[in-house]
């Protein structure tokens, strides 16, 4: 069975109405990623950053899948597909997806403040139990906080995705900007000779010239990417 790794970012879940982060009306607009993304903040702060993700994660009850995470799922069915995604949404995996490497952490989970990457101190929020609040205690007695990975902190889930590349028959990007790093790096470590395909309505830079691009949004990029190019792989 060939592999594909598809990388995908915040266009990839836009269309579900979860709010990206950059352009206009995104979420750095609303909030100054100093405050909410970063340690620094949530030290100065950490009322102010339990409310935020609280916010976002009731935001993210009143969305499902769109059509573009359904057909990614349904690749499953003739080849062995890696999910990275910078996203922290849990669209991928309502959808259907089931190898789902999400490099920035997941919205639904908190953790310790003292150890961040600590799974034994990780824990699945559930729907009817969203909210944190200042004195909620993770396992270890520290204060719990989103299980998200801020700005200035270490990717622990990069040398996974890096790992998941090795062999792979197709590179997929949708809906990131290839501006945030290490996620944009990927792309360095797909071998030569590999097909890399694109989908994005805006215009992205790219580091190689061997890429196809679609401009088109995820659901109609998905599409057009198994009807044009992915039946050469089976």
């Amino acid at each position: 069975m060939k592999k594909i790794v598809i990388l995908t970012g915040a266009g990839m879940s836009a269309e579900s109405g979860i709010s990206t982060f950059r352009g206009g009306g995104g979420l750095w607009d609303e909030y100054p990623v100093e405050q909410v993304a970063t340690p620094e903040g949530y030290r100065a702060n950490p009322e102010l950053v339990l409310g935020f993700y609280n916010k976002r994660r009731r935001q993210l009850l009143d969305v499902v899948p769109n059509r573009g995470h359904e057909l990614v799922a349904q690749l499953e069915k003739d080849f062995e597909v890696t999910v990275v995604t910078q996203n922290v949404d849990n669209l991928h995996e309502r959808a259907g997806s089931t190898n789902v490497i999400h490099l920035h952490g997941e919205l639904m989970k908190v953790c310790s403040s003292l150890e961040p990457n600590n799974m034994e101190y990780v824990e699945t929020l559930s729907p009817d139990n969203l909210d944190v609040r200042l004195g909620d205690l993770a396992a270890d007695g520290s204060q719990k906080r989103p299980f998200i990975v801020w700005f200035g902190e270490s990717v622990p889930l990069m040398e996974d995705a890096i790992s998941s590349l090795r062999g792979v028959d197709a590179f997929v990007i949708i809906g990131t900007s290839l501006n945030v790093y290490p996620a944009a790096g990927l792309l360095n470590y797909v071998p030569a000779g590999v097909p890399v395909y694109l989908i994005d309505p805006n215009e992205v830079s790219v580091s190689r010239r061997d890429v196809t691009v679609i401009r088109k949004g995820a659901s109609e990029g998905m599409q057009q990417l198994i009807d044009d190019y992915l039946f050469l792989l089976k």
